[in-house]
């Protein structure tokens, strides 16, 4: 390491966050066509918590004509003293300023990082505005599940890169090292790229962009060997992916709709993974990841298959993503005896059907009553208010459940500790791509007043009630559904100084406010209502789920009408025609485990 960086590290907190050298980086190699940075716009010990970032990670460092590295926003410490000294943003491994490289590629996994993003460019040298970089600057690519909507950051970013990464990254590097050969000019690379199945390129691509889809997980790349983080990260863990995608159909999750079709891998297949992730990294717990991991059909054969490997390298095996109806004593049997994690969603049955939410609160019950018996002696239950419908007795509908998970324990608990129970929520934020892409969301006057309503009704039950900041959701919802002038918006919010707008200590809503009456941007253009007749500022891009399924089950909700499961049959959401083929293999029966 350069001096002068060793004496920065000195100056600032957590300089582990920096310095690089983490167990398990590949080789980066030098001399090579193609040098890619790949950027994660929170924290160090966000991104290492991070998936999909290591996966394109480790696949781009397979390449025999690419570097790869990463870089992470820093701290505001770290961001002042290299203001102060004149130094550039670098990269982990080799501290070199990210202007430097050929691609810089941002992974955008909340709206609430897009402020880090602008800081990120400005920290490197790079030109906020894509018009405004020369030949030498360094193309800049956005993946990650916020660009289903790439417009609100269309003024600075080169190339989105929307849906499935795998295919597209390798793509995507494959054209860059023609037209570095080529020696082409920067325009017409970007021409070339827009050419590639799921690139948006802005002021280029014509027409609607199709998201990419990947046939198969099973063959796609998945690393098994993956940097440790110097210091202790968020979710500090061993990950196994699965499988992608969710047929379950909930009406608010834009996850569960622009990852289908659902692509699995095999037990053979994960075992085989699981044995290396637990050789290779001595993560001392590994998680089962997916959007709803106990309706991996093939699960109980899989805890059977490695629960022996885990148990005798004493590593714990967690559940994350468990829904309520699936729980199975089984699967309570194989995780660490103490804390469970459900998400309910609504408190009655009513708002539950209107969100296809298809949980009941025997479900419910039924889950904490295996639980218990198992010596499970603490409970968290997640919910969201400001859904569609919703009304104050589905706010106290929330502390019935909780009355009753109460009394389901002191009836049939193992274990002698006193239940602990804690309840967070959350605001509803309409995102595209969902039926309730259309809906509105309530006002911060109903936000805080509905959460000191269920404050109100669980304080007597000696329950730890937290919620998201009402401001922060607001914003969210402008960032999710916002067009083009958007940009402004967040170009004037980040000249205010607003940065690291997920964290409460930084978040700042009246310079957001003040943004957009600079911008005369009225903020309710995109937080209320939008209507049918209107084309949404994300219809650019094409998902594969038609507008026409979504229409028809924002009208089922009004109803209270519920759509079944999946893999209980096709409910024609569009996705068997977009991508016959992902469909074909994985939801017709050609790879069932």
């Amino acid at each position: 390491m350069k001096p002068e960086l060793k004496d920065l590290l000195m100056k600032v907190d957590k300089p582990a966050r920096y310095c690089g050298g983490e167990f398990n980086t590949p080789e980066i190699k030098n001399g090579v066509p193609l040098r890619f940075l790949m950027c994660f716009p929170d924290v160090y010990e966000v991104a290492h918590s991070n998936l999909g970032i290591k996966i394109l990670y480790y696949m781009l460092n397979r390449r025999a004509d690419t570097a790869c590295e990463s870089c992470y926003m820093p701290w505001a410490d770290m961001a002042g003293e290299l203001k102060k000294r004149g130094l550039p943003l670098f990269s982990q491994e080799t501290q070199t300023p990210i202007s430097g490289f050929d691609i810089v590629g941002f992974s955008l996994q909340y709206e609430m990082s897009y402020t880090n993003v602008l800081a990120m460019l400005e920290l490197g040298g790079i030109p906020l505005k894509r018009t405004e970089r020369d030949e030498r600057a360094p193309i800049v690519v956005a993946g990650g599940p916020c660009v289903i909507n790439p417009m609100p950051l269309t003024d600075f970013i080169d190339v989105f890169s929307i849906g499935d990464g795998e295919d597209a990254i390798n793509a995507l590097a494959d054209v860059v090292v023609r037209a570095k050969k080529e020696k082409l000019t920067r325009m017409r690379t970007l021409q070339r790229i827009a050419g590639i199945d799921g690139m948006f390129v802005p002021g280029i691509s014509n027409g609607k962009v199709r998201r990419a889809v990947i046939d198969s997980l099973e063959t796609a790349f998945f690393p098994t060997k993956v940097q440790i983080p110097n210091i202790e990260a968020v979710f500090q863990r061993a990950v196994l992916e699965i499988f992608r995608g969710c047929t379950r159909g909930c009406r608010f999750c834009q996850a569960g709709m622009i990852y289908r079709p659902v692509r699995e891998r095999t037990p053979e297949t994960l075992k085989r993974y699981a044995e290396e992730l637990i050789n290779h990294n001595g993560f001392d717990e590994i998680t089962l990841s997916s959007l709803s991991t106990c309706d991996y059909p093939c699960l109980r054969e899989l805890l059977a298959d490695i629960k022996p490997l885990c148990d005798a390298r004493h590593v714990n095996i967690s559940l994350p993503s468990t829904r309520v109806d699936s729980f199975e004593a089984e699967f309570v049997a194989s995780g660490r005896l103490s804390s469970m994690t459900f998400a309910p969603e609504a408190g009655t049955q009513r708002l539950r059907d209107v969100i296809n939410k298809n949980v009941t609160e025997e479900d419910i019950l039924t889950s904490c009553r295996y639980a218990f018996e198992k010596g499970y002696h603490s409970v968290k239950l997640y919910f969201m208010i400001g859904l569609p419908t919703e009304t104050d007795e589905d706010i106290c509908g929330i502390a019935d459940v909780v009355k009753k998970i109460k009394y389901c324990y002191k009836t049939c608990a193992a274990s002698r500790k006193p239940l602990s129970v804690s309840v967070s929520t959350s605001t509803f934020v309409p995102k595209p791509f969902t039926p309730f892409q259309w809906e509105p969301q309530i006002s911060l006057d109903e936000i805080s007043r509905k959460q000191n309503l269920l404050k109100s009704l669980l304080r007597p039950l000696s329950v730890k009630y937290s919620y998201h900041d009402g401001k922060t959701s607001r914003i969210e919802a402008t960032l999710a559904r916002g067009d083009e002038r958007m940009n402004a918006v967040l170009e004037a919010a980040y000249k205010s100084g607003c940065i690291f707008d997920s964290w409460t200590e930084f978040f700042d809503y009246d310079k957001w406010t003040a943004a957009f009456d600079a911008c005369g941007v009225d903020m309710e253009d995109y937080c209320g209502e939008q209507s049918y007749r209107s084309t949404l500022a994300w219809e650019r891009i094409e998902t594969g789920i038609s507008r026409e399924f979504l229409e028809r089950e924002r009208e089922k909700s009004r109803r209270g009408e519920l759509t079944a499961d999946c893999r209980k049959g096709c409910n024609n959401c569009g996705i068997n025609k977009e991508y016959p083929s992902a469909f074909r293999k994985n939801c017709a029966g050609e790879n069932k485990c």
